[in-house]
């Protein structure tokens, strides 16, 4: 059987139409028409029925198209191990990272972590944390960098790092000697609180906040660039972890208010794995030099 010929069958069936397939696989329509001839020669099976100028798969052609997408999966993956090996990466590790910890120092440890390891070929995907151990059990990925503890028994969770929350406002323009001391009372009161952007920490806190101010406004934004953006901006105010706003505060652009009066909890970082080969141990140790 030729490859090809199932690559075709895959590419009309994702189309419905042999026109649409041969202009994607950069042939012509006759040797489409071909292609599907000769898979169903071998096969013994009818893939394909028209209707009008559009093609419908057949009930057999439904079940086969299954097969011939595993086939190619093998076939594309064997390809690129086989590359992947020859540019002399002998190892692979996929990592899935919430956007949150990728916003911060990690692209930095992952340089290093390239360097000091060149024949290992990295692969990331940013999910946000409520999926990344999902992604685990799945298999997608080798180990997980997540704001969220695992749940799953199969999954192995380390804790990584603890981080302080600190309630940040939009600066004032006054220099630490000549400016009015902000009180938390005071800025929670006025501001709108920008909630939700990490996952591991507001609905505690959410709980904590209102019973000391019933009358304060919320508003939920999911991302924390974006929370930081709207501090700026001055469309409210929020609590969030120090490693996301140290540059921020450093440059001038939000400022920390003191919360002697409410207890903040802490954000935490996680690594998630359903497996504790050598390649996720190397990694995970040479996080543990670092704080993300």
């Amino acid at each position: 059987m030729d490859f090809n010929w199932l690559r075709t069958f895959v590419t009309a069936a994702d189309t419905a139409n042999f026109r649409r397939a041969a202009e994607l696989l950069y042939l012509s329509q006759p040797t489409v028409t071909v292609h599907i001839k000769l898979l169903e020669k071998e096969i013994g099976a009818i893939l394909f029925v028209r209707d009008g100028r559009n093609i419908v798969l057949t009930e057999e052609g439904r079940r086969y198209l299954i097969h011939a997408r595993k086939i190619l999966e093998a076939l594309n993956e064997g390809v690129a191990d086989l590359q992947s090996y020859q540019q002399g990466f002998t190892t692979t590790l996929t990592i899935a990272i919430s956007p949150l910890i990728a916003d911060t120092i990690l692209p930095y440890v992952l340089k290093s972590f390239i360097t000091k390891h060149p024949h290992v070929e990295i692969s990331i995907k940013i999910i946000e944390s409520h999926d990344i151990e999902v992604a685990v059990l799945a298999e997608e990925v080798d180990i997980g960098l997540s704001c969220l503890p695992g749940s799953d028994p199969k999954v192995r969770c380390h804790s990584l790092y603890h981080d302080t929350l600190v309630l940040v406002a939009p600066h004032d323009g006054f220099d630490s000697e000549r400016a009015h001391p902000l009180e938390a009372e005071e800025v929670l009161q006025s501001s709108t609180l920008l909630t939700h952007n990490h996952p591991g920490y507001w609905d505690e806190l959410c709980q904590i906040i209102k019973a000391r101010f019933p009358r304060i406004k919320m508003m939920k934004v999911s991302q924390v660039h974006i929370t930081k953006r709207f501090i700026v901006e001055g469309l409210g105010v929020s609590v969030l972890p120090i490693s996301t706003v140290r540059r921020e505060l450093l440059e001038g652009r939000l400022m920390e208010i003191d919360c002697p009066d409410i207890t903040l909890p802490e954000a935490q970082t996680f690594a998630l794995m359903k497996y504790e080969h050598s390649i996720q141990k190397e990694f995970l140790k040479f996080l543990g030099n670092y704080r993300i």
